[in-house]
């Protein structure tokens, strides 16, 4: 299919810059920085645009209030609805509050609380309902049938999609060299409004999508198929099963590849951003990160840029990628210790970590549980250490002390 033969796109970088008028002073214009720290770990030349310091820590604030000026006073009146996974909810729910609009968001009964719980804050009334963002869709779509509020999609709706694309004409003003910017997809509706406005105001640029194994939606309605999702994803932001009408097209046009990464990189990803730039990031926001981090020979020596597009992460979910990482990074350990049951047999093996310099986080004392034969104890160690070498330092250590010592988390084993 020839460039003059395609489909014309449903928005045009004039329609991203009435978008950026619109809400300029409602929406912030947010810091975008080099990481330093980041650039020397992936070998590319890291930029990042902090849209999670947006007032609802995400980018969907933009397409919602471009979408909600356009309402006539008589829609406003008459309210609106919404679906969303969390942060659409919140960017409509503020905005809305806002302006004084009735809001009614329907969201997915497995929606983390964190996000349930704000956007009830923000002012509107939240009604979980079905197991998908698709069975959300549908009970909002009855309530609009039914009692006549204007519904906000959250991607596939042009106003919204280029009040997204706002966000590439701040950060290429910001960083205007970028070879390539790295762009989640859920619905579309981001990477839609971000690659109209890149190509237009730098053509050369390369535009990459990154979706995860669980839903590669776009990527796979793009090949003609259909997903059928059997396991879940912490970066929920973007599990979509099926993605804009409208947002597709301007994707096979304009977007030169998708990316698919693995949950484990996601969660380092998330990780990584805490530790190295003091921030905290979703799983969807993460998921430019981890598609460097997962394919470093695309990007090595590239000048990338990384909106990172929400910050709602469950605090549970936090703590749990963090304490992973340190397990992926060999800087936390579970240690099997096997020796003979006699009096001070733990006084001394915790005598040997304390030596070596490993701080033990608990600890169990195994009798009538233990595999080994009667004579012997099992101690079981969760310990600290400063990385791996210094793990299997102490694992030396204990070992040349004539202990058995069996690592049951295996993080000795895994990659730096």
């Amino acid at each position: 299919m020839t460039a003059s033969s395609l489909p014309p796109l449903p928005i045009s970088f004039s329609d991203i810059e009435d978008a950026a008028r619109t809400i300029q002073g409602a929406v912030l214009n947010t810091p975008a920085t080099r990481s330093e720290t980041l650039s020397a770990l992936t070998g590319a030349d890291i930029a990042l645009k902090f849209e999670i310091f947006q007032f609802t820590a995400s980018f969907k604030e933009r397409g919602a209030l471009n979408r909600l000026t356009a309402l006539t006073p008589e829609e406003r009146a008459r309210g609106i609805v919404a679906m969303s996974a969390g942060n659409h909810a919140q960017g409509v729910a503020y905005h809305a509050n806002r302006l004084g609009i009735p809001a009614t968001i329907f969201m997915p009964e497995g929606t983390p609380f964190t996000k349930v719980r704000n956007t009830e804050r923000l002012g509107a009334t939240v009604v979980l309902s079905g197991e998908t963002l698709a069975e959300s869709t549908d009970a909002a779509r009855e309530l609009e049938a039914k009692e006549g509020q204007v519904f906000i999609h959250p991607f596939d709706d042009p106003l919204v999609m280029a009040g997204q694309g706002t966000l590439a004409i701040e950060f290429l003003q910001a960083f205007p060299d970028l070879d390539v910017l790295v762009v989640p997809i859920g619905g579309g509706g981001l990477i839609s409004g971000i690659a109209v406005a890149a190509k237009h105001i730098k053509p050369d640029i390369k535009i990459l999508g990154v979706q995860t194994e669980a839903y590669p939606a776009m990527k796979a309605a793009l090949e003609g198929r259909e997903i059928h999702p059997t396991k879940v994803t912490i970066a929920e932001g973007i599990a979509v099963k099926k993605p804009g009408q409208i947002t597709r097209e301007v994707v096979r046009q304009l977007v030169d590849d998708i990316l698919i990464v693995k949950e484990s990189m996601i969660e380092d990803a998330i990780d990584a951003l805490m530790e190295i730039e003091k921030v905290v990031v979703e799983g969807a926001g993460a998921a430019g990160l981890a598609a460097v981090l997962q394919f470093p020979d695309l990007f090595r020596g590239k000048k990338v840029g990384l909106p990172l597009c929400g910050g709602n992460i469950d605090p549970r979910t936090l703590s749990f990628c963090v304490m992973r990482g340190m397990v992926r990074d060999g800087r936390i350990s579970r240690l099997k210790v096997t020796t003979l049951d006699l009096p001070g047999a733990l006084a001394r093996v915790t005598a040997i970590v304390g030596k070596v310099g490993g701080n033990i986080a608990e600890v169990y004392h195994q009798r009538q549980f233990a595999t080994a034969p009667v004579k012997y104890t099992e101690i079981e160690l969760v310990v600290e250490t400063k990385d791996r070498m210094h793990g299997e330092r102490l694992v030396k250590a204990l070992e040349d002390a004539g202990l058995e010592v069996t690592d049951t988390s295996g993080a000795m084993a895994m990659r730096g």
